[in-house]
């Protein structure tokens, strides 16, 4: 169990509401295919983040089942205001897509997502993650490192298209 803010932990329950230093009550929630459309716009909304073929909401909803309870939501009065994509392969996690509305940014929105699928990553027993970030994406580097990520230089991803 990761600590938030504040000291107080919170266990990987599937509808956890969490307070936020502006004093807006944000529900952290399970990403389904029913709200795949809400989150899609927050994504493709989102500076630094490419969307392809891959994010179709047939490919997501693959992802979704085989990654159950991994990926997250968040809604401030019922509203959509962020969103993440998370899961495995039994031996590392793997974040995709974080995504807060520009009008939601610096409330410890994306921190509460990113400590959500950490949380849930603990609990299958995965202890690394990884994440793509853009090499241009100043803003998107800087937010991982304030949260204690760290860049891997020695490595080098490669691609393949299969289809």
């Amino acid at each position: 169990m990761l600590p938030r803010r504040g000291g107080v932990d919170h266990p990987a329950d599937p509808d956890i509401i969490a307070e936020e230093e502006a004093g807006m009550d944000v529900r952290i929630t399970e990403l389904t295919p029913a709200n795949y459309e809400e989150a899609y716009r927050i994504r493709a909304e989102s500076e630094g983040i490419g969307l392809s073929a891959a994010d179709s909401k047939e490919a997501i909803t693959r992802y979704l089942a085989r990654n159950p309870g991994m990926s997250f939501v968040a809604r401030v009065d019922g509203k959509m205001v962020g969103a993440v994509l998370c899961g495995h392969d039994g031996r590392r996690g793997m974040l995709h897509h974080l995504a807060v509305d520009r009008a939601y940014h610096r409330q410890g929105i994306g921190r509460q997502l990113a400590e959500r699928c950490i949380r849930a990553l603990e609990a299958e027993g995965i202890d690394k993650c990884h994440i793509f970030v853009f090499s241009k994406n100043e803003r998107a580097l800087k937010f991982w490192k304030r949260l204690g990520w760290y860049e891997r230089v020695e490595l080098v991803l490669m691609s393949r298209d299969i289809s």
